[in-house]
Parts: structure tokens; sequence; C-alpha cells
């Protein structure tokens, strides 16, 4: 049974509910802009949040904690699940306002991330958050990043006043099919997890409106994997008008003017290895999520296996980091290089090569369009090759207006050569005589990504600055600990 812990310290409450919000990753860069005003107390910058890991992987600027560890409901994945048998706890909202007022005092903090448990429903939970949201805006006067969850099943009231003292607010799926919602988390409804992410991106679009700013968005079409996932409508189907939010609640007209709503975007996050999905469910409803519903991340999360059940790995089953860290990878390539995710995987290839980047893994089953021509090939083509980021394209596209390029020119602008020269020419000729055959390339690529794959299976200890060394609050670093402090979840 569970243990409701009373008469604690707030430095108890801090070191229960710090610790209890370690596995929620989705936990990034602000994303919002907005400056010091005077009469309150800190900022928002757009890449002034993340600076340092404390040893569970949160960012050191920011104070990531839950409101509460209790739960009324018992994901079988969770380990704040109503069955489990450990400490309980909830903050207040002045006690979460102190804290974040005294970390950022101290220099600790720039922002805050809160999430929590159900706490008796997700109305009485969501009007918990906003309160805490409303007296640090307002009677605090605290003008630094929060990054706060809305609550499946709470009001749209609720979620909508939230918005308006947020920069950043998520909703996580967990698991992106309606099979493993049903297996491991059977209260959890997919309309129920899809209504709040679709009424938080209706309300970014209103505020955009609301103050003249252009709100156009792009739609693809739907593919077949689709209908696999979640997502029960049809996920490309524009969203009939709906009542506005500024006119709906009781913010008033001249704050909501004023304020902006979710300036930072949504996320969220799903778990990797719970359940049987592969990598192309997983790529198409992440794509999915950007398209359809303007998500800024969706975070991976690489299950721990800390609870004993027959639907789940068994406990001390490794965590599938490799796997985490190949999907991060396919999705830079979904955001940032015009990928889709049926290019890079298909039915008939359904998971990622583990041990070669997505990249790699797609150039491979690719050859007849390798070796590219440096001095011709236009800049999409670029970001195709294996090696080639964003800001290498761009250096060869402006470099080879003056002259032509070769290999020696490559290396002094900076282009780094480790993988790209396998699909390259310069000027019709290859870095060495290599064979464009698959296994060839593959070898060599596996032999020098090799120990890069290792040390992000086999994580090493080692300390980083603590957010609470003032408190001197020691206690032994766990696997989970270890992992998330070598990836960070960036």
């Amino acid at each position: 049974m569970n243990t409701h812990t009373t008469d604690l310290s707030l430095q108890e409450k801090l070191k229960i509910l710090s610790d209890a919000a370690k596995y929620d990753v989705a936990c990034t860069s602000s994303g919002s802009n907005r400056r010091g005003k005077q009469g309150y107390l800190g900022n928002a910058v757009p890449d002034g949040i993340c600076h340092s890991f404390a040893s569970d992987g949160r960012c050191i600027s920011l104070l990531k904690i839950l409101l509460s560890n209790e739960c009324i409901y018992d994901c079988k994945y969770c380990l704040n699940r109503s069955t489990n048998d450990h400490p309980r706890t909830t903050f207040t909202p002045d006690e979460i306002c102190t804290l974040v007022i005294e970390f950022y005092r101290r220099n600790y903090i720039e922002g805050l991330f809160l999430s929590s448990g159900i706490v008796r429903s997700p109305d009485y939970t969501m009007e918990q958050i906003y309160q805490t949201l409303y007296l640090l805006r307002t009677v605090y006067r605290f003008n630094g990043y929060i990054h706060v969850k809305a609550i499946p099943g709470a009001s749209e009231e609720l979620i909508a006043k939230t918005g308006y003292f947020a920069d950043r607010m998520s909703v996580n799926l967990e698991l992106p099919t309606t099979d493993s919602l049903q297996k491991l988390a059977p209260h959890k409804k997919p309309e129920n997890l899809i209504k709040p992410i679709r009424q938080i991106q209706d309300g970014i679009i209103e505020h955009r409106l609301l103050i003249g700013k252009n709100a156009e968005m792009e739609r693809s079409s739907g593919n077949r994997y689709l209908h696999h996932t979640i997502f029960k409508d049809n996920p490309y189907k524009r969203l009939e008008a709906q009542k506005s939010i500024g006119t709906s609640y009781s913010l008033p007209k001249r704050y909501r003017e004023q304020s902006q709503f979710v300036p930072a975007g949504q996320s969220t996050q799903m778990i990797i290895g719970a359940t049987g999905e592969n990598d192309l469910q997983l790529l198409t409803t992440t794509q999915k999520l950007y398209q359809q519903y303007d998500l800024k991340r969706v975070f991976f999360s690489a299950y721990v296996s800390l609870n004993e059940d027959p639907s789940l790995p068994t406990p001390g089953t490794a965590p599938p980091l490799l796997r985490e860290h190949r999907l991060y990878q396919a999705d830079w390539l979904l955001r940032f290089y015009g990928f889709h995710a049926q290019e890079l995987l298909s039915e008939d290839h359904p998971n990622f090569n583990i041990m070669l980047d997505p990249k790699c893994d797609w150039a491979l089953r690719h050859l007849e369009l390798f070796p590219v021509e440096i001095n011709t090939a236009d800049y999409a083509t670029l970001l195709r090759v294996p090696g080639l980021g964003t800001k290498s394209a761009m250096r060869i596209v402006k470099a080879r207006r003056q002259s032509k390029l070769d290999f020696p020119h490559l290396k002094k602008i900076g282009v780094v050569l480790k993988r790209a020269k396998y699909f390259i020419t310069c000027s019709g000729k290859m870095m060495y005589s290599i064979p464009i055959h698959e296994d060839f390339i593959t070898r060599q690529l596996l032999g020098e990504d090799g120990r890069q794959n290792w040390d992000i299976e086999h994580p090493q200890t080692y300390r980083q600055l603590s957010l609470f060394d003032d408190f001197h609050f020691h206690s032994n670093s766990t696997y989970e600990d270890t992992r998330k402090t070598c990836l960070g979840q960036l």
C-alpha cells in the first residue's frame, strides 16, 4: 500500500518530488524570448536555459519537479503507479513558488519544469498547476521560463488559462498505438490524450491571429501506416473552427492581448521498448505529430524496467539506449533534413540498423543515388549525404561559387569527411579508390562507429554539478541516473 507522508519539510518534499520527476525527458531549450521587465524577476531567452545537467540528466538551469507523486491511475510502466508502495507527497502552490524564487535568487535556475501525477482528479491537478503559475507570474512576478504538463481529462478552461502563464506545455502520449495503451494503460483513452494537444495547437493559432501574425500551416497527404497509431481521425484534415479560447474563459481581454499563449510551443514523449512497436510505427507517429499538430519536439525515453509485470520486460533488462539514440537522429532528419518516415523505413525494412546512424542506413539501401558530385549537387541533395550537415552543405554551396572544390578544399572549409568520403566525388573523382558496394562500406562505417556505439550502451559514471548540493542531499547514482546524465535527452 502507498504511504502518504505528512509533516514533511520543504526540503524532504523536494527530495522526493524531484527524484520522481527524472523519468520525464521532455526538457529542452526554452524556445521563448521574453525580456526582463521592471518590477519582475527573471527573463526567458530562446537559448538561455540549457547549460549543464544534474546527476539524473536534468538541465541544471531548470527546477524539474512533480507537483505530486500521488496518482489515481495504475499505468503498468510508471514508477508512480497507484499500486506501487513508496512514500507519497504533494507540494502546495505556495511551496513551489517559494522554491522557484529562492533557487533563482541563488542563481541555481532560470526556470521551472512542472509535471504531476493525477491527484484526486484531472481537474483538481490542473487547477493546482494553474494556481501555481498564476501565483508565480502575478504575485511573485516571476518572468522566467516555465514548462508545464497539461493534464489529459482536465477541463478546457483550466488548460487554456494555464497556457497564458506558461512558455511551453506538453501532453505525454507515452505509447504510440491503441494496442499499447490498452495493454499498459487501459484507463487512458486516445481521444483524451489528443484532445488537449489539439486544444493547445488551436490556442496557439488563435493567439497568432489575435496579434496579427501569419498562421500558415503545411499539411501533407495521409499514408496507410497512420491507422496503426493512436489517432483515429483523418490526421491531415483541418479541424473545424471552434469557439475562441480568448472569449470563452475568464481571463481579462486586456491580459490576453498583452500575454502570449504557449509561445515556445508544445512537445510530447513516447516510451521506447516497453511494447513491441517497430521504428517505422514510432517514426510515422512522430512525423504525424509534427505535421498535424505542429509540435516543437517529440521526445523518446528508453524504457527502464522498474516494475514487475508480465506485460513488461523483466526487471534488469537493459534499456534500449542505442535504439533511442537512433530515433533521436531520425527525428533530426525529419525536422531539418527534409526526410520522411516512409523514405527512411518501409514495411520490408521497418527497423533501423542499430549499429549505423539512420542517414547511413538509408544511403546504403539507396547506393544508386551515390556518389554525389560536390561541385554540382543542389543543397537538398547535399543534405542527404552521410556526414554532411546543414552547415557543411551551406559552406559547400557558398565556396563553390568562387572555384571548383577538391577534397583538401573541403577539409579547409571545415567539412568532416569521415563518412562523406564514401558517398561523394570532387570533379568526378573519389577521395580514395572506394568500391560502391553495400557490404564494403558497411564494414568501414561499423569500424568507425563501433566505439561510439559501445559508449552509448555502456555509460560511464561521473559526477556533475548537483542542483541540491547547497542542501547536502546525497544518494547513490542508479543505472537510470547514469544513462540520463550521458544522453542529456536533448
